[in-house]
Parts: structure tokens; C-alpha cells; sequence
């Protein structure tokens, strides 16, 4: 399993979340699935699962779609990361973020949860925040609405149209991150300053 990377879209299931920003990281890794050609299955560790190459010979990937809901990602991502023996270097979670602008990617690894619910339930199951992160912008709600309200409602029209190109992007940056390092897909990806 040394070339094995766990990697978790998360998001809530069920067809009435399926286009909410929170969804992005499901969408991401649904991309993912595609790109590698795997389908997805239903697990014991309360999560669908897939599994395929990052290429002919390359690194594997463990994708993973949490049906905990959000709240309790870490449950799924925990079980089947202690499963496989994968440590939390070989694990990247594929999340909303607030802080960064929509249409806008960012990649770290560790760091705080930022009150996202989702990575706060990975850094208890694995017992560190020492993962990476592929971090998709959404932005931050207009005028006073709540951010809870916010991560729960669909894309809005003008960000549907940018949304394939957002979430092709995300999946790119998450297989250059396995292939070549976090420091090179940071440098493709990162918007200039």
C-alpha cells in the first residue's frame, strides 16, 4: 500500500444536497472517479468507495464519499485509513472553504479546521489535522445570511456555469499533488497574489 492515497470528497448525501456548495468536494471526487475510471461501490465504513490509477503503474487511489453527512466525515475517512494502513500523509480531504474566493483552489497540509465541521471530524479520527487538503473557494454569503445557510444552497447561476471548469481543476490539482508534490501543484494553482 505505499502508493496508496486515501482521498475523500466530502459532502451529504442524498439527492437534495447533491448541487449545494457544500457538495463540492462530492462533485470533485466524483470528477476523480472518472478521470481514473472507477466505480463506485457501497462500503462497510458507511461511505462509497472507488478505487483505480492515477495512470498505467502509478499511484493508487482509495476515493471515498462519506455518508456520515458532513458532521461526521472523520468516521468513514478514519476507519477505512486505519483499514489500509495509510498514514495521515497519504490522506487528502477535498472540501468547501469560505475563506477563499469562488472559483479559487488552495492546497496545505495540517493547519486548523476552520469551524468546517468536516475536517474538524478528520483530525479526530486520525488524531492529527497532518493531512492535505484540497481546498475548493466558494466565497463567503452575501450581506448578513449565515454561513450554515450559505454552504446548503445550490451554486447560483453565473457560478454554475464556471462550476466544471472549478471542479476539473480541483481534480487535477488533487492528482498533481499525488503525482509530483505539494509544492508543484501549489505553484500551478495558487492564483498570484
Amino acid at each position: 500500500m505505499a502508493d496508496t492515497w486515501l482521498v475523500a470528497g466530502l459532502g451529504n448525501p442524498g439527492p437534495g444536497y447533491a448541487g449545494n456548495r457544500h457538495n463540492v468536494g462530492f462533485m470533485v471526487a466524483d470528477r476523480l472517479a472518472e478521470t481514473v475510471g472507477a466505480k463506485w461501490s457501497a462500503s462497510k465504513a458507511s461511505a462509497l468507495t472507488a478505487e483505480g490509477f492515477v495512470r498505467p503503474g502509478g499511484p493508487k487511489l482509495l476515493l471515498v464519499k462519506p455518508q456520515t453527512f458532513m458532521n461526521e466525515s472523520g468516521r468513514s475517512v478514519g476507519l477505512l485509513a486505519s483499514f489500509f494502513g495509510l498514514p495521515p500523509e497519504r490522506v487528502i480531504a477535498i472540501h468547501d472553504e469560505l475563506d477563499i474566493p469562488f472559483d479559487s483552489i488552495k492546497l496545505k497540509q495540517g493547519g486548523g479546521h476552520g469551524g468546517h465541521n468536516g475536517l474538524r471530524s478528520i483530525d479526530r479520527a486520525l488524531g492529527t489535522p497532518e493531512y492535505f487538503r484540497v481546498r475548493v473557494g466558494i466565497g463567503r454569503p452575501p450581506g448578513r445570511m449565515d454561513a450554515a445557510a450559505f454552504v446548503l444552497k445550490d451554486f447560483a447561476g453565473p457560478e454554475r456555469d464556471v462550476l466544471p471548469n472549478l471542479v476539473e481543476d480541483a481534480a487535477d490539482a488533487t492528482l498533481l499533488l499525488i503525482e509530483s508534490g505539494l509544492l508543484a501543484a501549489q505553484q500551478r494553482f495558487h492564483a498570484p497574489a
